[in-house]
C-alpha cells in the first residue's frame, strides 16, 4: 500500500499521462502519417511509370468533358488541338525550378470542336530582379496540336487565391478552380503540364524523382518511439521499487545488530567497550540488557576465562 502512494504522487502521475499521451500519438498521429505519406509516393511514383511507358492519346480517351476527375489518370500524356487564349494567362509566383526562382504561366487552351477549355502549364520563366514585371514570351496564335501531362489541381490555401501582381493575375498554386474564377472561364479539374518542344513551351519542369523519400524511415522511428517511451517508463518504475527494497533492507553486519537503527547500534558497541574494559581489570561483568545472555566473566583467581577470551567474545557480538 505504501508503494502504491507512492507512485500516486503528482509527479508519477503527470509522467504517467505524459508518456501515454506521447506513445498514442505515436501510433495515431505521427505514424499513419509519415507512413501515409511514404504510400503516397509510391502510389505517385508507379503513376509516372506506367505513365511514361504508355505513348500519349487524345485527351477523351482518358479524361471525357465534365467527368470527375480520376487521380489513377495523373501524369497520362495526351495530345490536344485547338488554340491557346493569351489574353487570360494567369502567373504562378514564388515557384522554384532548378533550385532556382521561377514563375511558372498558366494559359487557358481553348478545344477545337466543343466549348471545353483545358488549363496549360506552359512552364516556368525567370523573374527579373531589376523589373517589377517580367516578360513572358507569347503563346502561339492559331490552331495547334499539343501534348502534355495530366496533372491534379493543387488546391488553394485560404488568403492565398488569385490577385494582381505587377499589374497581372496572379496565384501561389495552380488550381483550376481558382484560376478560372479569376480569368472567368470553367476549367476542367485538371491541368496539363506542357511537354518539353511544343507549341508554346517555355522552361521545361521535370518529372519528379522516383524516390520514395524518408516517409518510411520516418514512420518506423515514430513506432520505435512509441514502444520506447512505456518501456522507459516501466525502467523508472523498476528502478524506484529497487530502490526502496534496498533502502528497507536490514543493516549488514553481526546478526545481532541486524535490524537495529544506528543510535541503538552505536550504543551497543559502547557498551561492548566498558565491558571490555571491566574484564581487563578483572571486575564482573553485567549481563547483557539487550540479550538478557551473562557473559559468564566472574573476578578473583578463580575466573574461567580470561580477559583476552572475554574481549574476543565481546568483539564477535558487538563488532567492537
Amino acid at each position: 500500500m505504501h508503494v502504491l502512494r507512492t507512485f500516486l504522487r503528482p509527479g508519477w502521475l503527470v509522467l504517467g499521462v505524459v508518456v501515454i499521451a506521447f506513445a498514442a500519438a505515436c501510433f495515431m498521429l505521427l505514424a499513419p502519417w509519415q507512413l501515409g505519406k511514404n504510400s503516397n509516393t509510391e502510389h505517385r511514383n508507379d503513376l509516372i511509370k506506367q505513365a511514361v511507358a504508355t505513348d500519349a492519346v487524345p485527351l477523351d480517351e482518358v479524361a471525357r468533358a465534365g467527368a470527375p476527375f480520376d487521380k489513377d489518370t495523373e501524369w497520362r500524356a495526351v495530345t490536344v488541338t485547338g488554340n491557346y487564349l493569351p489574353g487570360k494567362q494567369v502567373l504562378v509566383r514564388l515557384r522554384s525550378a532548378e533550385e532556382r526562382p521561377a514563375i511558372e504561366v498558366l494559359t487557358p487552351f481553348a478545344v477545337a470542336g466543343s466549348d471545353r477549355v483545358v488549363l496549360v502549364n506552359r512552364g516556368y520563366v525567370r523573374p527579373e530582379q531589376t523589373r517589377a514585371v517580367t516578360d513572358v514570351p507569347a503563346a502561339p496564335s492559331g490552331r495547334t496540336t499539343i501534348t502534355g501531362r495530366i496533372r491534379a489541381s493543387e488546391g488553394t490555401s485560404p488568403g492565398r487565391g488569385a490577385h494582381q501582381e505587377a499589374g497581372a493575375p496572379a496565384v501561389y498554386t495552380i488550381d483550376p478552380a481558382e484560376v478560372g474564377a479569376a480569368a472567368a472561364l470553367t476549367f476542367d479539374p485538371f491541368y496539363l503540364q506542357l511537354s518539353a518542344g511544343m507549341p508554346g513551351s517555355l522552361g521545361t519542369i521535370a518529372l519528379p524523382q522516383l524516390d520514395s523519400g524518408p516517409y518510411l524511415s520516418y514512420g518506423l522511428q515514430w513506432l520505435a518511439f512509441g514502444i520506447m517511451a512505456p518501456l522507459g517508463l516501466g525502467y523508472f518504475i523498476w528502478s524506484e521499487l529497487k530502490h526502496r527494497r534496498r533502502a528497507a533492507a536490514p543493516v549488514s553486519g553481526d546478526s545481532g545488530d541486524s535490524g537495529d537503527d544506528p543510535e541503538r547500534v552505536a550504543s551497543k558497541r559502547a557498551r561492548a567497550r566498558a565491558d571490555m574494559r571491566r574484564a581487563a581489570s578483572g571486575a564482573e561483568v553485567p549481563a547483557d540488557a539487550h540479550t538478557g545472555e551473562s557473559t559468564g566473566i566472574g573476578h578473583g583467581p578463580d575466573t574461567q576465562h580470561s580477559a583476552a577470551a572475554v574481549r574476543e567474545k565481546l568483539s564477535r557480538r558487538y563488532g567492537g
